[in-house]
Protein backbone atom coordinates (compact mmCIF):
# COMPACT_ATOMS: atom_id res chain seq x y z
CA UNK A 1 0.00 0.00 0.00
CA UNK A 2 2.94 1.96 -0.62
CA UNK A 3 0.58 4.51 -2.90
CA UNK A 4 -1.31 5.66 0.04
CA UNK A 5 -0.58 8.40 1.91
CA UNK A 6 0.19 8.01 6.31
CA UNK A 7 -2.96 6.44 7.73
CA UNK A 8 -4.57 6.65 11.46
CA UNK A 9 -8.05 4.83 11.04
CA UNK A 10 -9.78 2.38 8.66
CA UNK A 11 -13.61 1.39 9.20
CA UNK A 12 -14.65 -2.05 8.99
CA UNK A 13 -18.06 -4.31 9.47
CA UNK A 14 -18.01 -6.30 12.94
CA UNK A 15 -16.49 -6.71 16.57
CA UNK A 16 -12.90 -6.72 17.15
CA UNK A 17 -11.68 -10.27 15.64
CA UNK A 18 -13.63 -10.69 12.68
CA UNK A 19 -11.57 -11.27 9.76
CA UNK A 20 -12.43 -7.65 8.28
CA UNK A 21 -10.75 -6.45 11.48
CA UNK A 22 -7.40 -8.76 10.64
CA UNK A 23 -7.31 -7.54 7.21
CA UNK A 24 -7.32 -4.18 8.46
CA UNK A 25 -4.54 -5.06 10.85
CA UNK A 26 -2.42 -6.42 7.72
CA UNK A 27 -2.41 -3.25 6.34
CA UNK A 28 0.39 -1.35 8.79
CA UNK A 29 1.37 -0.91 12.03
CA UNK A 30 -0.16 1.71 14.50
CA UNK A 31 -3.64 1.98 12.37
CA UNK A 32 -6.80 2.12 14.38
CA UNK A 33 -9.45 -0.35 13.07
CA UNK A 34 -12.74 1.06 13.81
CA UNK A 35 -15.44 -1.42 13.95
CA UNK A 36 -19.20 -0.25 12.73
CA UNK A 37 -22.79 -2.43 13.05
CA UNK A 38 -22.78 -2.61 9.04
CA UNK A 39 -21.24 -2.02 6.10
CA UNK A 40 -23.02 0.87 5.92
CA UNK A 41 -22.01 2.38 9.03
CA UNK A 42 -18.41 1.58 7.61
CA UNK A 43 -18.76 3.62 4.69
CA UNK A 44 -20.51 6.67 6.59
CA UNK A 45 -17.06 6.34 9.20
CA UNK A 46 -15.50 7.29 5.97
CA UNK A 47 -17.52 9.68 4.73
CA UNK A 48 -18.09 11.68 8.01
CA UNK A 49 -14.05 11.58 8.50
CA UNK A 50 -14.29 9.06 11.28
CA UNK A 51 -11.80 6.78 9.54
CA UNK A 52 -9.12 7.70 6.83
CA UNK A 53 -10.50 4.33 4.87
CA UNK A 54 -12.97 1.84 4.85
CA UNK A 55 -12.03 -2.43 4.16
CA UNK A 56 -14.45 -3.72 2.45
CA UNK A 57 -15.34 -7.36 1.54
CA UNK A 58 -16.57 -7.70 -1.93
CA UNK A 59 -16.16 -11.62 -2.83
CA UNK A 60 -14.96 -14.95 -1.61
CA UNK A 61 -12.98 -17.49 -3.63
CA UNK A 62 -15.52 -20.09 -1.83
CA UNK A 63 -18.74 -18.65 -1.10
CA UNK A 64 -18.89 -16.10 -4.24
CA UNK A 65 -19.89 -12.53 -3.98
CA UNK A 66 -20.78 -10.57 -0.73
CA UNK A 67 -24.41 -10.03 -0.70
CA UNK A 68 -25.18 -5.69 -1.15
CA UNK A 69 -21.53 -4.48 -1.27
CA UNK A 70 -22.21 -4.08 -5.33
CA UNK A 71 -25.82 -2.33 -4.43
CA UNK A 72 -23.34 0.20 -1.93
CA UNK A 73 -20.14 1.09 -3.75
CA UNK A 74 -21.88 3.10 -6.59
CA UNK A 75 -23.94 5.62 -4.13
CA UNK A 76 -21.37 5.88 -1.21
CA UNK A 77 -19.58 8.67 -2.69
CA UNK A 78 -16.06 6.71 -2.18
CA UNK A 79 -13.42 5.85 -4.37
CA UNK A 80 -11.52 2.45 -4.07
CA UNK A 81 -8.12 3.27 -3.89
CA UNK A 82 -6.84 -0.65 -3.09
CA UNK A 83 -7.24 -4.12 -2.68
CA UNK A 84 -6.35 -6.66 -0.52
CA UNK A 85 -6.91 -10.56 0.22
CA UNK A 86 -6.67 -11.98 3.24
CA UNK A 87 -6.48 -15.81 3.68
CA UNK A 88 -10.01 -17.27 5.36
CA UNK A 89 -8.42 -19.90 7.73
CA UNK A 90 -11.03 -20.96 9.41
CA UNK A 91 -10.88 -22.58 13.39
CA UNK A 92 -13.24 -23.92 15.93
CA UNK A 93 -13.10 -22.41 18.69
CA UNK A 94 -14.64 -23.40 22.08
CA UNK A 95 -14.19 -22.45 26.22
CA UNK A 96 -11.09 -23.64 28.20
CA UNK A 97 -11.38 -27.12 28.42
CA UNK A 98 -13.57 -27.94 25.75
CA UNK A 99 -12.53 -30.61 22.77
CA UNK A 100 -14.12 -31.48 18.97
CA UNK A 101 -15.72 -34.20 20.73
CA UNK A 102 -18.07 -32.33 23.17
CA UNK A 103 -19.26 -29.91 20.40
CA UNK A 104 -22.47 -29.83 19.32
CA UNK A 105 -23.26 -26.60 17.49
CA UNK A 106 -21.45 -23.78 15.82
CA UNK A 107 -22.33 -20.29 15.65
CA UNK A 108 -20.52 -18.52 13.16
CA UNK A 109 -21.58 -15.96 10.02
CA UNK A 110 -23.69 -17.57 7.33
CA UNK A 111 -21.06 -17.22 4.92
CA UNK A 112 -18.55 -18.76 7.04
CA UNK A 113 -21.20 -21.41 7.94
CA UNK A 114 -20.93 -22.48 3.93
CA UNK A 115 -17.06 -22.36 3.51
CA UNK A 116 -16.96 -24.96 6.08
CA UNK A 117 -20.40 -27.19 5.39
CA UNK A 118 -18.07 -30.31 4.88
CA UNK A 119 -16.15 -30.46 8.21
CA UNK A 120 -19.72 -29.58 10.26
CA UNK A 121 -21.43 -32.77 8.75
CA UNK A 122 -18.45 -35.00 8.88
CA UNK A 123 -18.59 -34.18 12.76
CA UNK A 124 -22.28 -33.80 13.10
CA UNK A 125 -22.23 -30.36 14.36
CA UNK A 126 -25.19 -28.05 13.96
CA UNK A 127 -24.59 -24.81 12.12
CA UNK A 128 -26.08 -21.72 13.54
CA UNK A 129 -26.38 -18.87 11.94
CA UNK A 130 -25.16 -15.26 13.90
CA UNK A 131 -24.59 -11.87 12.76
CA UNK A 132 -21.07 -12.04 12.68
CA UNK A 133 -17.28 -14.25 12.85
CA UNK A 134 -16.41 -12.34 16.00
CA UNK A 135 -19.71 -11.78 17.68
CA UNK A 136 -20.37 -15.84 17.54
CA UNK A 137 -16.94 -16.23 19.37
CA UNK A 138 -18.64 -13.89 22.05
CA UNK A 139 -21.59 -15.91 22.37
CA UNK A 140 -19.16 -18.93 23.11
CA UNK A 141 -17.52 -16.85 26.17
CA UNK A 142 -21.12 -15.83 26.72
CA UNK A 143 -22.48 -19.10 27.34
CA UNK A 144 -19.57 -21.26 28.66
CA UNK A 145 -20.73 -24.58 27.19
CA UNK A 146 -18.43 -27.34 26.06
CA UNK A 147 -21.02 -28.29 23.57
CA UNK A 148 -21.28 -24.89 22.13
CA UNK A 149 -18.01 -23.62 19.47
CA UNK A 150 -17.60 -20.85 16.87
CA UNK A 151 -15.97 -20.92 13.59
CA UNK A 152 -13.82 -17.46 13.70
CA UNK A 153 -10.22 -16.55 13.45
CA UNK A 154 -7.26 -17.11 15.53
CA UNK A 155 -7.64 -13.25 16.48
CA UNK A 156 -10.89 -14.02 17.79
CA UNK A 157 -9.72 -16.69 19.81
CA UNK A 158 -7.42 -14.20 21.31
CA UNK A 159 -9.59 -11.64 22.01
CA UNK A 160 -12.06 -13.30 24.31
CA UNK A 161 -9.84 -16.17 25.55
CA UNK A 162 -10.88 -19.23 23.56
CA UNK A 163 -9.00 -22.64 22.89
CA UNK A 164 -9.12 -23.29 19.39
CA UNK A 165 -9.73 -26.80 19.17
CA UNK A 166 -9.13 -27.51 15.33
CA UNK A 167 -7.24 -25.10 13.03
CA UNK A 168 -7.95 -24.82 9.04
CA UNK A 169 -11.67 -26.53 8.97
CA UNK A 170 -12.56 -24.99 5.95
CA UNK A 171 -13.59 -26.86 3.01
CA UNK A 172 -11.08 -25.35 0.39
CA UNK A 173 -7.37 -25.14 0.63
CA UNK A 174 -7.22 -22.00 -1.39
CA UNK A 175 -10.25 -20.08 0.50
CA UNK A 176 -9.46 -16.48 0.21
CA UNK A 177 -11.76 -13.34 0.88
CA UNK A 178 -11.09 -9.83 -1.38
CA UNK A 179 -11.40 -6.77 -0.11
CA UNK A 180 -11.99 -3.09 -1.87
CA UNK A 181 -10.24 -0.13 0.13
CA UNK A 182 -12.65 2.92 -0.52
CA UNK A 183 -11.55 6.39 0.27
CA UNK A 184 -12.82 9.86 -0.10
CA UNK A 185 -10.91 11.24 -2.53
CA UNK A 186 -8.49 9.16 -5.48
CA UNK A 187 -5.15 8.41 -4.30
CA UNK A 188 -3.77 7.91 -8.23
CA UNK A 189 -3.96 10.45 -11.31
CA UNK A 190 -1.79 8.92 -13.54
CA UNK A 191 -1.24 5.71 -15.21
CA UNK A 192 1.29 3.43 -13.84
CA UNK A 193 2.68 0.79 -16.53
CA UNK A 194 -0.50 -1.54 -16.73
CA UNK A 195 -0.36 -2.39 -13.06
CA UNK A 196 -3.51 -0.73 -12.11
CA UNK A 197 -7.15 -2.04 -11.78
CA UNK A 198 -10.26 -0.14 -12.96
CA UNK A 199 -13.26 -0.68 -11.47
CA UNK A 200 -16.62 0.65 -13.43
CA UNK A 201 -20.49 0.41 -13.28
CA UNK A 202 -22.15 0.33 -16.43
CA UNK A 203 -26.37 0.08 -17.48
CA UNK A 204 -26.78 -0.69 -20.87
CA UNK A 205 -29.18 0.45 -23.05
CA UNK A 206 -32.31 -1.25 -23.95
CA UNK A 207 -31.24 -2.16 -27.67
CA UNK A 208 -30.83 -6.23 -29.55
CA UNK A 209 -27.34 -7.13 -28.32
CA UNK A 210 -25.85 -4.01 -26.52
CA UNK A 211 -24.23 -5.71 -24.07
CA UNK A 212 -21.93 -7.66 -26.81
CA UNK A 213 -21.33 -4.19 -28.45
CA UNK A 214 -20.72 -2.51 -25.14
CA UNK A 215 -17.86 -5.36 -24.60
CA UNK A 216 -16.63 -4.94 -28.26
CA UNK A 217 -14.63 -2.02 -27.75
CA UNK A 218 -12.49 -4.13 -24.97
CA UNK A 219 -11.82 -6.56 -27.18
CA UNK A 220 -10.82 -4.62 -29.88
CA UNK A 221 -8.29 -2.31 -27.99
CA UNK A 222 -6.93 -5.35 -26.40
CA UNK A 223 -7.79 -4.65 -22.74
CA UNK A 224 -8.00 -7.44 -19.89
CA UNK A 225 -11.29 -7.82 -18.17
CA UNK A 226 -10.88 -9.83 -15.33
CA UNK A 227 -14.33 -9.28 -13.81
CA UNK A 228 -18.13 -8.94 -14.95
CA UNK A 229 -20.94 -9.45 -12.99
CA UNK A 230 -24.19 -8.26 -13.17
CA UNK A 231 -27.26 -7.51 -10.52
CA UNK A 232 -30.43 -6.43 -10.35
CA UNK A 233 -31.04 -2.62 -10.24
CA UNK A 234 -34.23 -1.77 -7.00
CA UNK A 235 -35.89 -5.40 -8.03
CA UNK A 236 -36.53 -4.63 -11.16
CA UNK A 237 -35.90 -7.42 -13.82
CA UNK A 238 -35.43 -5.56 -16.39
CA UNK A 239 -32.81 -3.20 -15.56
CA UNK A 240 -29.59 -4.83 -15.05
CA UNK A 241 -26.64 -2.94 -13.88
CA UNK A 242 -22.69 -4.70 -14.27
CA UNK A 243 -19.67 -4.37 -12.55
CA UNK A 244 -16.51 -4.80 -13.91
CA UNK A 245 -12.63 -4.75 -13.31
CA UNK A 246 -10.52 -3.76 -16.12
CA UNK A 247 -6.45 -3.84 -16.62
CA UNK A 248 -5.04 -0.46 -17.29
CA UNK A 249 -5.89 3.54 -16.56
CA UNK A 250 -8.49 5.13 -17.97
CA UNK A 251 -6.07 7.78 -19.81
CA UNK A 252 -3.86 5.30 -21.55
CA UNK A 253 -5.29 5.15 -24.96
CA UNK A 254 -6.24 1.50 -24.94
CA UNK A 255 -8.46 1.75 -21.50
CA UNK A 256 -9.57 5.47 -23.12
CA UNK A 257 -11.01 3.87 -26.77
CA UNK A 258 -12.80 1.39 -24.65
CA UNK A 259 -14.50 3.45 -22.63
CA UNK A 260 -15.52 5.73 -24.68
CA UNK A 261 -16.89 2.85 -26.91
CA UNK A 262 -18.95 1.85 -24.34
CA UNK A 263 -20.63 4.96 -23.59
CA UNK A 264 -22.09 4.92 -26.75
CA UNK A 265 -24.03 1.62 -25.59
CA UNK A 266 -24.88 2.32 -22.00
CA UNK A 267 -27.47 4.67 -20.51
CA UNK A 268 -25.29 5.09 -17.08
CA UNK A 269 -21.79 4.78 -16.42
CA UNK A 270 -19.45 5.31 -13.52
CA UNK A 271 -15.27 4.65 -12.46
CA UNK A 272 -15.42 3.44 -8.70
CA UNK A 273 -12.10 3.75 -8.79
CA UNK A 274 -8.08 3.14 -9.74
CA UNK A 275 -6.04 1.66 -7.90
CA UNK A 276 -2.52 -0.98 -8.41
CA UNK A 277 -3.27 -4.66 -8.86
CA UNK A 278 -2.33 -6.78 -5.28
CA UNK A 279 0.79 -8.92 -5.51
CA UNK A 280 -1.53 -11.68 -3.83
CA UNK A 281 -3.98 -11.50 -7.13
Amino acid sequence: MEHMPKLNSIAYQGVPGAYSHKACLEIGEGIDAVGCNTFEGAIAAVVDHKADLAMLPVENSTYGRVADIHRLLPESGLHIVGEHFLRININLLGVKGSRLSDVRKAYSHSVLLGQCRDFLIRNDIKPVPAADTAGSAELVLAENSRETAALASDLAAELYGLDILVRNVEDREHNTTRFLLMAREPYLSAPEDGTVLTTFVFTVRNLPAALYKALGGFATNGVNMVKLESYMIDGSFTATQFYADVVGHPEEPRLARALEELKYFTSHMKVLGVYPIELRR
